[in-house]
């Protein structure tokens, strides 16, 4: 297996790894206000998270920006956290034009954080040139960011089903308690590792 294989296994084990659950609950939280007919929307939010992390991530793995690992882990849940609140605080995606505008600049920012975090794991397991191991796990990360949305795409519409099936409800009000129950256990988790990994 070559080098770039090998690390965009690594990467791709990174992100769908229970370890990375932070991750997986921030990608599920971006995912909760879309249905299959806003794929569009989703990829400009998802499209965003992945610029921003992958300028984190080259800078940091580079050494031209450090963090300390106990400040992203506590900004981690804390990006969870707003988008959750977010997801809560937004009645109507569907007519909420500002809120459809910044939502791919806010992905972009807290992608900022999650590749730093990123980072952290790279430098772990990786000392040399950089080049190839830095666009192999970046590779991966994307492909495994893939597969968690494709999995949470399917939950999500399959947690639509069940919804309608306890009463005619309208499709926005189906998406609307969707949305909501999704997003008020990821706050609960994500509120929890906040104050577990508080720095202070």
């Amino acid at each position: 297996m070559t080098d770039l294989a090998t690390f965009i296994r690594l990467g791709f084990g990174h992100i769908t790894d229970l370890e990375a659950m932070d991750h997986i609950l921030f990608l599920l939280a971006l995912a909760a206000i879309y249905r299959p007919g806003d794929w569009r929307k989703a990829l400009w939010v998802v499209s965003a998270f992945t610029v921003g992390h992958s300028i984190t991530l080259a800078l940091a793995v580079t050494g031209a920006v450090r963090m300390p690992t106990s400040l992203i882990e506590f900004l981690i849940p804390l990006t969870i956290l707003v988008t959750c609140i977010e997801n809560i605080l937004v009645r109507d995606w569907q007519r909420d034009r500002l809120g459809l505008r910044y939502r791919p600049v806010l992905a972009g920012v807290f992608g900022l954080v999650h590749g730093a975090g990123f980072a952290n794991y790279l430098r772990d397991v990786f000392a040399g040139p950089i080049a190839v191991p830095l666009s192999g796990f970046n590779v991966g990360i994307e492909l495994g960011q893939i597969v968690v949305l494709a999995i949470s795409a399917c939950l999500l519409v399959a947690g639509d089903q069940l919804i309608a099936l306890g009463g005619r409800i309208h499709v926005v009000s189906t998406l609307r308690v969707r949305t909501m129950a999704v997003s008020t256990v990821i706050l609960i988790v994500a509120a929890r590792w906040a104050v577990e990994r508080n720095p202070w």
